[in-house]
């Protein structure tokens, strides 16, 4: 394991705990976009959720690769998953956010191999 997996790895779990729990707290930024991509309320929590799990299961995979990797596959396809809701919404100009968390989700996965 080297040093960039690991620190591109806890910067992946530290960025989807932060949304995560910025979903959990109901911060503006993330629940008015919500809002108006037409996701529905009731599912914000297992959202939140989902990152949060992610983000513990990129630390877990720390000492045992494939929680690692299950994880990081998983935080992949959530942030695939809101890019495109936020294309179906049409809001051109918040499509760099989720791509943002993304990135490093993906590194660590390209970096655990």
């Amino acid at each position: 394991m080297s040093v960039a997996h690991v620190v591109v790895t806890v910067l992946a779990a530290v960025m989807a705990g932060f949304s995560g729990w910025s979903v959990f707290a109901r911060a503006a930024y993330v629940v008015q976009p919500l809002a108006e991509y037409g996701v529905p309320q009731p599912w914000w929590n297992l959202l939140g959720a989902a990152k949060a799990a992610g983000a513990l299961g990129l630390l877990v995979g720390l000492f045992v690769p494939v929680i690692g990797v299950l994880a990081a596959v998983g935080l992949v396809l959530y942030f695939a998953g809101a890019a495109v809701t936020v294309l179906r919404a049409r809001a051109y100009a918040h499509v760099p956010f989720p791509l943002i968390y993304l990135a490093p989700a993906a590194a660590s996965l390209v970096l655990h191999a």
